[in-house]
């Protein structure tokens, strides 16, 4: 029997794995998905937030500020990739500067440092390539980029190699409660029994309540649309660049990924299906349109590949952290921006709930808090420069620089790895200018030599991506 088990291998739930780590305690993971962070882990803006977005007094403002202030200590812990940038909220009109001033005013009481009100020549001082029409910016200096799918895996890799259970492609379908505490069954007719259950199931977890009768809630998704650029124009930004949010959320912005590529977006669009993240050319054009009212040089024809992300919404005004009604049932509700942010904040929060439910955590003497990274920094920035390959190692991946080493490595880290998509999560392989044409093969050949299986059984990778992003180069994104 487990003491914890957790529903959802995303962030929120792997940061609670791996703070359960730190105790004597048994944990169990079970993620539906053949990867952990596949979720709205994996297909959002990796943007850690300031904390000047969120009303005072909620939990979103509460844990944003305090997740955070963690990302430093995380970073050289798990080495993920994690780089504070600042950030700028932009105004165009005189209208939009009251916002300015309600963000400013929400930071202060939230506690965020180093907030600053600027006028549109200082923030064009900052960044040069910002459109002519910005006439105010609220700055931020604490915000940053991280990898979130990175983030995820070595949450994941960290938790597992100090004794945390990780059951991928294990949806969970009922939940009976038990003597001892809950039975778990799963679609593959395997179950778990655990004392306390942690619902971190993202925008199912509505769902998973609803399996011991709480239907208090219901989530809807909200479907945002990105495109990634190659990396010759991430000279156009150094920080975060955001528009005045909407009520839909924080806006179209333009950044630079922790790798270095220029990214834009996200919309914010209410779909009907949970698991639809497919992406549309008008949607895109829009995307790309909007970004480049904050900065007009973004090039269309360096688009590599565009993706999208469906967040948790719900109709309440904060999100569900708490003991339900049913007892020793933890439920985690709601949790969208700024939920990547705020986990590591949320799972210490998640801890001291159970700890005040009557769980024991006694201290791991033997937690082990460092994970060695997979990606061997090739040069002083991020371009991927080859001073650090040797001479004798064999090159993978020509646009990312990934070794052989690299990838053989990030197959035997404790999690199940059999996609190539999984191993580009991992090392970028096929994440550079070519998009895995010439990389895509050798990476299928050397899962299939490590793990003794045919080629065959080895899916490629899934190069899904709407046709405005394979026609870019012809079309500029619908001649914007």
């Amino acid at each position: 029997m487990e003491d914890v088990c957790i529903i959802g291998a995303g962030v929120v739930g792997l940061n609670i794995a791996r703070e359960l780590a730190k105790y004597q305690v048994k944990v169990c993971v079970l993620e539906r998905n053949e990867d952990v962070g596949c979720g709205c882990s994996k297909a959002n803006s990796g943007i850690v937030h300031g904390g000047y977005s969120d009303e005072p007094g909620t939990l979103k403002a509460e844990l944003c500020v305090k997740g955070n202030r963690m990302y430093e200590q995380l970073e050289q812990e798990l080495n993920f990739g994690y780089r504070k940038t600042g950030s700028l909220v932009l105004a165009f009109a005189e209208e939009e500067l009251p916002t300015l001033r309600q963000l400013h005013d929400y930071g202060t009481q939230n506690g965020v440092q180093g907030l600053q009100l600027l006028s549109g020549d200082q923030a064009r001082v900052m960044e040069p390539h910002l459109s002519p029409h910005v006439i105010g910016a609220l700055y931020c200096e604490n915000a940053g980029v991280a990898s979130p799918y990175e983030f995820a895996i070595a949450l994941a890799e960290n938790a597992v190699q100090n004794g945390v259970v990780l059951k991928l492609k294990q949806e969970v379908q009922r939940i009976e409660p038990v003597k001892e505490g809950f039975r778990l069954f799963t679609h593959t007719g395997d179950s778990v029994t655990a004392r306390y259950v942690i619902n971190a199931a993202g925008i199912h977890s509505d769902k998973v309540a609803s399996m011991l009768g709480i239907e208090d809630y219901r989530l809807t998704p909200r479907r945002g649309q990105y495109i990634v650029l190659d990396k010759d124009q991430s000279y156009l930004v150094k920080s975060v660049i955001f528009q005045v949010p909407s009520r839909l959320g924080k806006g179209i912005l333009v950044t630079t990924t922790y790798h270095g590529n220029l990214m834009i977006g996200p919309n914010a669009e209410e779909i009907d299906d949970k698991d639809d993240v497919g992406t549309d050319d008008q949607t895109l054009a829009q995307v790309a349109q909007t970004a480049r009212k904050s900065v007009p040089d973004i090039n269309l024809k360096r688009a590599l590949r565009s993706f999208a992300g469906n967040r948790p919404v719900s109709k309440l005004k904060d999100w569900v952290i708490n003991e339900s009604r049913v007892s020793r049932f933890i439920n985690l509700v709601g949790i969208d921006s700024p939920g990547l942010t705020s986990s590591p904040a949320i799972a210490k929060k998640v801890v001291d709930i159970l700890l005040h439910t009557g769980l024991e955590l006694k201290t791991n003497p033997e937690f082990n808090p460092y994970r060695k990274p997979i990606i061997i920094k090739k040069g002083a920035d991020f371009a991927g420069h080859t001073d650090a390959i040797q001479p004798t190692e064999r090159l993978i991946c020509r646009c990312e620089k990934v070794t052989e080493a690299e990838i053989i490595d990030s197959l035997h880290r404790g999690i199940e790895v059999r996609s190539v998509d999984a191993v580009g999560r991992r090392t970028r392989a096929g994440y550079g200018s070519c998009q895995g044409n010439f990389c895509g093969p050798r990476v299928r050949e050397l899962i299939a030599r490590e793990l003794g299986i045919p080629v065959e059984e080895v899916p490629a990778r899934d190069k899904t991506a709407s046709p405005v992003v394979q026609r870019a180069k012809q079309l500029e994104l619908l001649k914007l």
